[in-house]
């Protein structure tokens, strides 16, 4: 642990409620718990989850939330925090390849973790010299991942003074402060590699030419430290969790929305739902932002307007059928790249030659459809609310749009996949919007450099002595094993224990 001194909340942590039962509230949760911490988990949805929620139709069992998972040791963090582990709860089933990669001019490579099977496979794809050049990639990656895990991710900061450590340095001569398709393009010349190796920021909310090659850390997560699924599908982890959560002695009241919050002075004293209310002695907010704003009663204090990254449009088919070229996970590019991040950060266009995530779960877990069935998910960017077209349009445009995505995906060679279908559901950023996610997005506030690290909205409530946040808006940021780290981190806020350095 790290011997460095954060600030905590004040007075009193006997009881902490946690509102949200997310990822980041049963990590906050289970951390808590651990430190000897009376939890109580107020969660508005019958089921936990958050965003990894679950959707049953018609036989098919639908993450409805994210369906990458990488660094499920954070997730056995938060378990072995009450004796236990993640592996007693789960089985997670290692996907090999962590992902298919399909381009326009027809050529497919498949991203191994495995250093020696990558490296054949690049090579067969692009010839030596980007072998090579993967090689070399893999190794900085693996560098800038240990430098900014210690410092940068796994810590609380009290200001942006708590940068200024010797890792910093470390971290600029490894290059993280220069682009990250400058960096990318050090290693590899084959634009097709490159792509592999810097789509990751689309869902940080920038675009390669303008990220932080600091950002590559989500590559090393995707392509050096391996990809899993858990059996049941992603929605299984937050279900374990919360049974663990449970056994440790914590009270979980699903189905109860929070109303509001109570103060005394500049504590939190109670939190209320429509049916009871919850005496505390801290709080962990994990909603949205904006909710969280509403139920504090202020306005966030930054000169400058928070940014959004892009939204997605999410079609979740179950088929009577599959196609052979899909892996679990396979991104479909399209010809355009600079055009494309320009449309979903710039110009609020749609996509007009869209690049795609396509998820077929039931590769890894046929019991998630019925028998003779498949399910599928195709994940398509586009511009978040604040840009973009605006919630009420999609009502119109999300029946349109789906049906470009099918002729796009049939023209990509999953030929006949619209009379496949036979249970769906589509999801706009309409829907992102009505379960109060801010400008439509499920992937919060962009990872600029003015939004990342100390810059990023603090856990800390400013004029609350006794509240946290926690989730992909506040610190560490977006992603699975990010929004596990925030919970842990705000459980450190409770508790006094330090958070980072291994």
């Amino acid at each position: 642990m790290s011997a460095r001194t954060v600030r905590t909340v004040t007075g009193r942590t006997d009881h902490v409620v946690v509102v949200g039962a997310g990822l980041a509230g049963l990590s906050a949760a289970l951390h808590l718990l651990g430190a000897g911490r009376r939890v109580t988990v107020v969660e508005r949805e019958a089921l936990p989850g958050g965003r990894a929620g679950r959707l049953d139709r018609g036989g098919y069992r639908i993450d409805t939330g994210p369906t990458v998972l990488t660094m499920p040791e954070l997730a056995d963090e938060a378990f072995a925090a009450v004796g236990e582990r993640l592996r007693d709860r789960v089985e997670l089933l290692p996907l090999h390849p962590a992902y298919r990669a399909c381009f326009a001019d027809g050529s497919a490579l498949d991203v191994h973790t495995d250093a020696a099977a990558m490296e054949a496979e690049v090579e067969r794809f692009a010839g030596a010299r980007e072998a090579l050049g993967y090689r070399r990639l893999r190794t900085w990656l693996t560098k800038l991942y240990a430098v900014q895990m210690r410092r940068f991710i796994d810590t609380n900061f009290d200001s942006p003074l708590g940068l200024l450590t010797p890792d910093l340095a470390r971290l600029a001569a490894l290059g993280g402060f220069s682009t990250l398709d400058a960096r990318i393009g050090g290693f590899l010349r084959d634009e097709r590699l490159k792509r592999v190796f810097s789509f990751q920021s689309l869902y940080a909310g920038v675009a390669p030419a303008r990220a932080l090659a600091a950002y590559a850390v989500i590559a090393y997560m995707d392509t050096v430290a391996g990809v899993w699924f858990p059996r049941g599908g992603m929605h299984a982890l937050p279900r374990a969790m919360a049974a663990a959560a449970e056994k440790a002695g914590a009270q979980l009241r699903l189905g109860h929305d929070v109303t509001r919050l109570e103060r005394s002075g500049d504590r939190i004293t109670a939190v209320v739902t429509a049916d009871a209310r919850i005496p505390c002695d801290a709080v962990v907010l994990t909603p949205d932002l904006p909710v969280v704003h509403r139920l504090l009663g202020r306005r966030p204090r930054r000169p400058l307007r928070l940014r959004h990254a892009p939204s997605a449009v999410v079609l979740h088919a179950g088929t009577t059928r599959t196609w052979p070229q899909l892996a679990h996970h396979t991104l479909s590019f399209g010809a355009a790249w600079g055009r494309t991040f320009d449309e979903l950060t710039r110009t609020g266009s749609l996509m007009t030659d869209p690049s795609l995530l396509i998820t077929r779960p039931t590769a890894a877990d046929p019991s998630l459809a019925p028998a003779g069935r498949h399910l599928h998910y195709v994940l398509a960017p586009c511009p978040n609310t604040d840009i973009g077209p605006d919630a009420r349009s999609w009502s119109d445009l999300g029946p349109r749009y789906r049906a470009r995505l099918l002729r796009t995906l049939e023209r990509r060679g999953l030929t006949g996949i619209a009379a496949a279908i036979e249970e769906e559901c589509l999801v706009t950023p309409a829907d992102w919007t009505a379960l109060g996610h801010a400008a439509g997005t499920p992937f919060s506030v962009a990872h600029t450099f003015a939004q990342t690290g100390p810059f990023r909205p603090r856990n800390l409530v400013r004029g609350t002595a006794n509240a946290v946040l926690a989730g992909c808006g506040t610190t560490p940021g977006v992603g699975v094993p990010t929004v596990l780290l925030s919970g842990k981190l705000a459980a450190a806020r409770v508790t006094g224990r330090t958070g980072g350095g291994r």
